[in-house]
C-alpha cells in the first residue's frame, strides 16, 4: 500500500525546504519528494493537500503522560490520542511518574506500553537522580539502553550543585541530554503564581523571576565547566532569556525551550482564580512575554513544547492555593503557534523549526526532517481554519485548560505516523 500526498506547500527547515511538492509513502517510510509524483500500481491512496502545509511530523519534547502511577489524568494511550490531534508524531514524557522513571525497569514498561497503546512515537525520559530526590544519580547508562533519550527531574530542581556537576559529567559519559528545571526552591516556597502586582493585589504568595534565573545561570555555569550541554526547559522570564542568550553568544552548550502559555498569557490571567493558569514555572509579565517572543524570533530559545501536564478535578477543582501546578497543551500548541506567525513574530518556517529539527537535533533522535528514506511521520497543517477551542471535545483524559472559548485559527489537518494516518480532522 502506497499513499501520495498531492499539491502541499512542503516546508522542511532541515533541508531547507519550501516549495509546492508531492510525497510518495511506501510502508513506513519516505520513497521520493518532487513534483507531479505519479505511482503506478493499484492500490494507492491520495491526500489532497491543496492549500494545506506538509511538514515534518511535529515533536513535543516535554510533556507528562502520567503512566504510570496517575493513570486517572492521563494514559499512554490518551495522551498518544491528544497528541495525534494536536498534530504531533513524537511526544517526550518526562520522568515524575510513580513510580519514578529512574531504572531500567520503567523505562521498558514506558516502552512497552507504547508499542502495544500509543498510535504516536513516545521517547521517555529518565531521571537525573533516584526518586527525583536530588541525593544520588540514576543509572543512567541502564536507562538510555533501555529507550530514554535525556535525563531530567523535571518537576522540581537538582538542589545540590555538587550533585547536578556530577549528574552532567555522567550524563556526558552516555551522551545523554541534561533538562534542566530550574527553580530556586527556597525562593518560590509556599508561592502559588508570578511575584508581582497582581499577586500582591490578590493576596497569593508569589515565586520571583529571579528563582529561575539564578539556576538558569548556575545550569549554565556548570555546562561550561563540564562541558556538557544543558536544555532549559519552560523559559519564562527576561532574566531567563538574557542569560542564555549571551551565554549562547560566548559558545556555551545550551539550548532553551519555552511553552505557549509563556507568550499567550501573563499573570493578569490568574485574576479569575481559574486553576489552570496555576503552573510551574508561573505566568509571568507582559515584559517577560514579549522577552520570550523576542527570544524565539531571534533563535536564543530553539524549541516550543507544551509542557502537557493533564490533572483531574481532585487536583484542580479546589481553592487556588491548593491546586496543583500545570495546564494540559498539546491539542493547542500548534494553533497557538501559529499566532505567532500570523502576528509576524515567527515565520512558518522557523515555528516549523522549533517543533522539528530542533528538538530531534537536541535529542538526538532520527526525526523531524523530510527525505527519501526517512521514516514516513507528517504532519498536514491546514492554516486557515478557525475554530474555537472546546476542552469537552479533547482527546486527554483531563480538560485543565485555559484556552477553553479561544478562537483559534490553523490546526492539524492531517497527522501521519510510520506512513499511517493516525488523525484526520474530518473525524
Amino acid at each position: 500500500m502506497a499513499l501520495v500526498i498531492k499539491n502541499g506547500r512542503v516546508i522542511d527547515p532541515a533541508a531547507g525546504i519550501d516549495d509546492c511538492l508531492d510525497i510518495l509513502i511506501e510502508q513506513d517510510k519516505i520513497k521520493q519528494i518532487s513534483k507531479r509524483i505519479k505511482p503506478s500500481g493499484k492500490k494507492v491512496d491520495v491526500i489532497d493537500a491543496k492549500n494545506f502545509i506538509v511538514v515534518p511530523g511535529l515533536i513535543d519534547m516535554h510533556t507528562h503522560l502520567r503512566e504510570p502511577g496517575h493513570e486517572y489524568k492521563e494514559t499512554i494511550r490518551t495522551g498518544s490520542l491528544a497528541a495525534a490531534s494536536g498534530g504531533f508524531c513524537s511526544i517526550v514524557c518526562m520522568a515524575n511518574t510513580n513510580p519514578v522513571n529512574d531504572n531500567a525497569s520503567v523505562t521498558r514498561y514506558i516502552m512497552d506500553k507504547a508499542e502495544t497503546d500509543a498510535i504516536v512515537n513516545v521517547f521517555p525520559v529518565g531521571a537525573i537522580t533516584k526518586g527525583l530526590k536530588g541525593e544520588s544519580l540514576s543509572e543512567m547508562g541502564e536507562l538510555k539502553e533501555s529507550g530514554a533519550v535525556a535525563v531530567s527531574d523535571d518537576g522540581k530542581t537538582v538542589n545540590n550543585t555538587e550533585i547536578m556537576r556530577r549528574g552532567l559529567e555522567y550524563a556526558r559519559s552516555f551522551s545523554m541530554p541534561v533538562i534542566c528545571h530550574c527553580e530556586d526552591s527556597y525562593l518560590s516556597k509556599e508561592g502559588v503564581m508570578n511575584e508581582s502586582i497582581t499577586s500582591t493585589y490578590l493576596g497569593m504568595r508569589g515565586i520571583p523571576p529571579a528563582a529561575e534565573d539564578i539556576i538558569v545561570a548556575r545550569d549554565i555555569a556548570l555546562a561550561e565547566w563540564t562541558g556538557h550541554p544543558v536544555h532549559i526547559a519552560h523559559v519564562s522570564t527576561a532574566g531567563s532569556v538574557k542569560i542564555v542568550r549571551e551565554a549562547k553568544s560566548v559558545g556555551i552548550k545550551v539550548t532553551a525551550e519555552t511553552a505557549p502559555h509563556y507568550f499567550c498569557l501573563t499573570d493578569k490571567a490568574v485574576a479569575g482564580f481559574d486553576t489552570s493558569t496555576k503552573v510551574n514555572p508561573p505566568l509571568r509579565s507582559q515584559d517577560d512575554v514579549e522577552a520570550v517572543k523576542e527570544g524565539l524570533r531571534d533563535g536564543t530559545i530553539d524549541v516550543i513544547a507544551s509542557d502537557h501536564a493533564p490533572h483531574s478535578s481532585l487536583e484542580k477543582n479546589v481553592e487556588f492555593d491548593k491546586a496543583a501546578f500545570g495546564m494540559i497543551g498539546l491539542e493547542t500548541s500548534l494553533p497557538l503557534t501559529l499566532s505567532l506567525v500570523s502576528k509576524k513574530v515567527l515565520t512558518f518556517s522557523q515555528a516549523i523549526a522549533k517543533y522539528t529539527v530542533n528538538p530531534a537535533r537536541i535529542l538526538n533522535i532520527n526525526k523531524g526532517h523530510l527525505s527519501a528514506g526517512a521514516d514516513a511521520d507528517i504532519t498536514i497543517i491546514d492554516p486557515e481554519t478557525e475554530f474555537s477551542v472546546d476542552r469537552d471535545l479533547f482527546k486527554s483524559r483531563s480538560i485543565n485548560s485555559p484556552f477553553h472559548g479561544w478562537r483559534l485559527k490553523g490546526r492539524a489537518a492531517y497527522t501521519i505516523v510510520s506512513g499511517k494516518v493516525v488523525f484526520t480532522s474530518s473525524i
